[in-house]
């Protein structure tokens, strides 16, 4: 009985946390009107809508035909390397850190593995995660805690990639000399099967729909309809992308905007958060991000400071740090953990030092922005 009660809380643990975080903070301010105020409606209408795209692209095999062409006949250990690496750093840019995570993780154990590399499975996954969370900050879409800081501050994408290109150009260059620890030994790499697009009209649909929903993001068109398109869209050509959306995501979000609305109404707490973040929105952010992760640590921190750059730079750097900060790490540490003859200690350990060094080299670049 108790093993089943269990069951769905392992399986969503943030989610779990944060509905008890929600309902505790409703025994200090009982549910009120005031309630309907917390929830940001536009934030989770474009989540909705861009995960049910991402999903309709992925079932496509667009990523899986872009990595594919990409990486065969390569000749050099350190390019295909290189190309792994890459891969989830310029994609979760567009479809999100966790998504290209889902992609190429599982694509980069088959390519180490058909190529008999297997013992550089845990720093290529390490470093292809830490590309993720560091490529998914130079768009408002490349992860939840921008799409919601972006609509949150009423961004302009001027004011945006101001902040946050220069840590991105510099994450890049930083993953680059990584990669030089890397062999440069002759190799071939080849696929017993050829990955092509299944129906081009629904690629070019998804794509279309995609497009729509970068113009929603920087307010060009309205998220109401942007809603409704994407909806009657999926209706008509395939449902079934609708149940392939992360609702327990959306759900997790509306519980944290509840937990951070209660959290903002007790003045004694609000006194608190705001002292904190007055000192240091970056540094305050930052931190709460390795304990809470990056996602809830934007909602819970957003409404005590003016400062968005702190705000963005902190969330977005504090990715990196402990295995929760960002909750994308948590995809990568479960696929390697499911291989047969995984050493999960030393994946941490690696997995640890390598985003230290990534805090080391990024945060003082960020303070000085």
């Amino acid at each position: 009985m108790l093993e089943k009660c269990l069951t769905p809380i392992r399986k969503e643990p943030v989610l779990f946390i944060a509905a008890l975080a929600a309902m505790l903070s409703m025994i200090a301010v009982p549910p009120s009107a005031a309630y309907l105020g917390y929830v940001d409606v536009r934030v989770l209408c474009l989540l909705f809508c861009l995960m049910a795209v991402v999903a309709g692209l992925q079932s496509c095999n667009l990523f899986d035909v872009l990595a594919h062409r990409l990486l065969t006949n390569s000749h050099h250990l350190r390019t295909v390397v290189v190309m792994l690496i890459l891969l989830p750093f310029f994609t979760s840019m567009l479809v999100t850190n966790d998504v290209a995570l889902i992609t190429f993780v599982p694509f980069a154990i088959l390519v180490l593995q058909t190529i008999g590399k297997t013992d550089l499975m845990i720093p290529v996954i390490v470093l292809q995660t830490v590309a993720a969370n560091l490529g998914s900050m130079d768009t408002p879409v490349g992860n939840p805690q921008n799409l919601f800081l972006y609509a949150h501050y009423d961004l302009t994408a001027g004011s945006f990639f101001r902040v946050m290109v220069p840590l991105t150009l510099l994450s890049l260059a930083a993953l680059l000399v990584a990669t030089r620890m890397i062999p440069n030994e002759p190799i071939q790499v080849s696929f017993q099967e050829d990955n092509t697009i299944p129906s081009r009209r629904k690629l070019t649909l998804y794509a279309g729909l995609f497009l729509l929903c970068l113009l929603s993001v920087f307010h060009v068109l309205p998220y109401e309809a942007l809603t409704l398109i994407v909806v009657i869209a999926f209706f008509v050509v395939d449902k079934s992308m609708l149940g392939k959306v992360n609702y327990s995501l959306l759900l997790t979000f509306v519980c944290f905007f509840i937990f951070a609305g209660n959290i903002g109404a007790i003045d004694q707490v609000r006194e608190l958060l705001t002292a904190l973040m007055d000192r240091s929105a970056f540094l305050a952010s930052l931190l709460a991000s390795q304990f809470i992760s990056n996602v809830p640590a934007s909602v819970l921190l957003a409404d005590f400071t003016h400062d968005w750059q702190g705000m963005l730079a902190g969330t977005n750097i504090g990715g990196l740090g402990t295995l929760i900060a960002s909750l994308a790490s948590l995809i990568s540490f479960q696929y390697y953990a499911a291989l047969p003859d995984a050493k999960p200690m030393r994946y941490l350990v690696v997995f640890t030092v390598v985003n230290i060094i990534g805090l080391v080299i990024l945060v003082p670049l960020a303070s000085i922005l």
